[in-house]
């Protein structure tokens, strides 16, 4: 839902260090790979109460993915990239929630739960963005067309912060957040329905 807004502010200060390590040869996949490691990194510590240490490699993570993208632009976006991305963005929004399962018996079945959510959203969004491909509803040039939902990467995050703040409410957080989830679901359905008929 913030995505978009955020872009604007974050964009310039990621673009001028992805201009940096483009210059040092560095290229977007081997920062989507790392940052990947990262956001497995961020569940490890998690899972073992570290959650201070989590919320960094958490932001850190979200950093590299700002910057691959970044230092795509400058260098030529592939498809590859594009699809390498997609899928460190899960490997990183799967992770997290295991990370708190494992942290404490009680935060196995929200986790579930969350999970069960993410993969509904995951199945609404790139269907969708299959479907549309090449069409651009207002999120600018991406590997593939995105869609705006009530839960984005913006909202996952600030969850996903909120529960390393507050790591005993996990279980209520979750739920909250598979709702809200399941609600972006509905509103996707929507906006297919207008589209697609």
């Amino acid at each position: 839902m913030f995505d978009a807004a955020l872009r604007r502010l974050i964009d310039p200060p990621l673009d001028q260090v992805a201009g940096g390590l483009a210059r040092a040869g560095i290229g977007p996949n081997a920062v989507t790979l790392v940052g990947a490691g990262v956001g497995i990194a961020a569940a490890c510590a998690i899972a073992w109460s570290g959650f201070a240490i989590g919320l960094v490699l958490i932001l850190l993570n979200r950093i590299m993915d700002g910057l691959d993208g970044a230092i795509a632009r400058r260098s030529g976006a592939t498809p590859w990239g594009g699809y390498l991305d997609s899928i460190a963005d899960y490997i990183f929004y799967i992770a997290v929630p295991l990370g708190f399962a494992a942290a404490a018996p009680d935060n196995l079945w929200p986790a579930l739960l969350l999970l069960a959510s993410f993969t509904l959203t995951a199945v609404s969004f790139l269907a969708l963005a299959a479907i549309m491909a090449g069409r651009d509803l207002g999120h600018g040039e991406k590997a593939f067309t995105y869609s705006t939902g009530l839960m984005e990467g913006g909202e996952t995050i600030g969850f996903f912060i909120a529960m390393c703040l507050l790591p005993h409410w996990f279980p209520q957080l979750a739920i909250i957040f598979a709702l809200l989830c399941v609600a972006t679901v509905g509103q996707r359905l929507l906006l297919a329905h207008r589209l697609l008929r």
